[in-house]
């Protein structure tokens, strides 16, 4: 009978912090769908504010830069006032963005809509890996840890589906009037707000992480969630939270340093998210629609080809969930960089012997626009099951207690960076260089990381973060 009751207490306490993961990782789920969101509508914002590249790239890119913003922020709104306060912010951010992208008056509001936008994606970006980590089991925190980038590939996918959905009813453009007046690009942005107001409420429901509530010294709080997250006696899961955060320092980002200069899991942790962005994956998901547009791929199936994507990006995530507990993070990372150096290679030589139109861009017809829609989504495969979910989970967890919101946010500001860098000079790269040299970069980059990864960083599967 107590085995039973024992076993009852385990399932009871997994659902919960399922539940509660799930609630937390509709963040998640907003970062995917805002950072997608102008996928669709790119084009029609360069034709509506009559603008060239160098703009388009800054409205879709200095979105990222209010992203580093957030997440470097994170660390210390995280530490003084917790991992839920974040996420109600977060949530009021990506509504006014969404609300205001739609109502652009010129090209410059409309771009500070994107980046306060920006800032609550990287609050969430850094905050929602945290907080699952420090609810999750150490033998199922990998799972849940991967919650974030499911939401993250679903609000990806969201997004393209809207885009592709707006398009058709509004008769194949971005352009056309859909709906009272207001053409489809604003109703793409307005779509937003709904999910907003929804993490908002999930946000004032769930509980506080018991390690900053133990932090905080409400210990009583903390007992009664580790209670209901472990199903089991709490007494000493309590004593190593405590033992842990008693033998590390106050909390800043002073914290990261040590003798001789930064701490070298903090430098490891820089490595991965700016590792996760150079190999280009965003280039896929910001301007998607406009490459295949480029190739000769009409509106409305670049829209089609973007909403296959998203499906495949889903899937490998799916696969990754499977897995990352069972196999592990390294063997999974360095499979995926091995997939994408080979089908980022692949792309490379397909889009740079590819014949020019008069306007001087590779055209890809029959058999050659086959392969790149099958290697792109091979190459969306690689990275899904791997660097993009493993990273988020590593960063939730290979940090200590003290440091983990400090050294987080550090990293994922540096993952906003870099994936500014990427995303800004897409446009001009393609135009200076040809797409398939820049692709050529992007493989380059797939190389580096998986070195990085085989040299550098550790297995983590099973520690629990008191250990770390």
């Amino acid at each position: 009978m107590g085995v039973n009751s024992s076993g009852g207490r385990q399932s009871a306490s997994i659902i919960f912090v399922l539940l509660i993961s799930a609630a937390a990782a509709l963040g998640g789920f907003l970062f995917g769908f805002d950072t997608a969101v102008i996928n669709g509508a790119v084009v029609a914002l360069g034709d509506y504010f009559k603008v060239g590249p160098v703009l388009i790239g800054m409205s879709v890119s200095l979105a990222l830069i209010g992203s580093a913003v957030g997440a470097l922020g994170s660390g210390f709104v995280a530490d003084r006032y917790g991992r839920i306060r974040p996420m109600q912010i977060a949530a009021v951010l990506f509504t006014v963005s969404g609300v205001g992208a739609g109502l652009p008056f010129s090209v410059w509001d409309f771009i500070f809509w994107r980046f306060l936008g920006g800032v609550g994606i990287g609050l969430a970006s850094a905050i929602t890996p945290a907080y699952i980590a420090e609810i999750s089991p150490a033998e199922l925190r990998g799972r849940f840890g991967s919650l974030q980038q499911l939401a993250i590939v679903t609000g990806i996918f969201v997004a393209m589906l809207s885009n592709y959905l707006l398009v058709g009813l509004a008769g194949g453009s971005a352009d056309n009037v859909l709906w009272m007046g207001f053409e489809t690009w604003r109703w793409m942005f307005w779509a937003e707000v709904p999910p907003a107001l929804l993490y908002g409420f999930a946000a004032t429901v769930i509980p506080e992480s018991p390690r900053y509530l133990i932090a905080s010294r409400r210990e009583k709080e903390a007992e009664s969630i580790l209670a209901r997250v472990l199903g089991e006696s709490t007494v000493e899961k309590m004593e190593e939270i405590k033992c842990s955060l008693k033998i590390e320092c106050t909390p800043s980002f002073a914290v990261l340093r040590c003798e001789g200069g930064v701490h070298p899991v903090v430098w490891l942790g820089l490595g991965l998210s700016v590792l996760q962005q150079f190999v280009g994956i965003n280039v896929i998901f910001y301007y998607g629609s406009m490459l295949w547009r480029s190739v000769g791929f009409s509106e409305e199936n670049s829209l089609w080809i973007t909403v296959i994507t998203g499906v495949v990006n889903i899937v490998t995530t799916l696969v990754a969930i499977a897995f990352i507990d069972r196999v592990g993070r390294r063997p999974l990372l360095l499979v995926g960089s091995a997939g994408m150096l080979v089908t980022l290679g692949v792309l490379a030589a397909l889009f740079g012997t590819a014949p020019l139109d008069a306007a001087g861009r590779p055209l890809l017809q029959g058999a050659s626009a086959t392969y790149a829609l099958i290697t792109a989504n091979l190459y969306v495969f690689c990275f899904g099951f791997s660097w993009g979910p493993v990273v988020w989970v590593l960063l939730g967890e290979m940090f200590n207690n003290r440091i983990r919101a400090a050294a987080l946010s550090l990293g994922a500001g540096a993952q906003w960076v870099a994936n500014f860098m990427v995303s800004a000079s897409f446009p001009t790269l393609v135009s200076w260089i040809g797409l398939g040299v820049t692709y050529s970069i992007y493989a380059f980059f797939a190389a580096v990381s998986f070195f990085f990864v085989l040299f550098l960083v550790q297995e983590t599967r099973g520690r629990e973060l008191e250990d770390m």
